[in-house]
């Protein structure tokens, strides 16, 4: 069984810093892309960073040059440096990964549980 276990996440001031952790367990082939997601109330999930295997990132434009996003294939785990935060960063962040499992040779989408990010101003 695959799991994205999230980490990271906490309350920060306008300008912090904050580092999400997502690592992916269970008996796994590969991994494709990763990324991250957010919700904030009111709001719909929205994308904020993805990567591929080989390590092509893309933002979303809102946090273009304060977030970056990294991973480790060895560990099977993805981060979001997030720099420069501000108080409309606030949201519940999900992990997302396309994974392929070591009894398949075909991916499925996997979603983490979610981590709360919270600026304050």
């Amino acid at each position: 069984q695959v799991q994205l276990v999230e980490s990271g996440g906490g309350l920060v001031q306008d300008g912090g810093s904050l580092r999400l952790s997502c690592a992916a367990s269970g008996i796994i082939r590969s991994i494709n892309n990763m990324g991250w997601y957010r919700r904030s109330p009111g709001r719909l999930r929205e994308l904020v960073a993805t990567i591929t295997s080989g390590g092509s990132a893309s933002y979303a434009d809102s946090v273009k040059g304060r977030f970056t996003i990294s991973r480790d294939n060895a560990k099977n785990t993805v981060y979001l440096q997030m720099d420069s935060l501000k108080p409309e960063d606030t949201a519940v962040y999900y992990c997302n990964a396309d994974v392929i499992p070591y009894t398949s040779y075909y991916a499925r989408n996997y979603w983490g549980q979610g981590t709360q990010v919270t600026v304050s101003s």
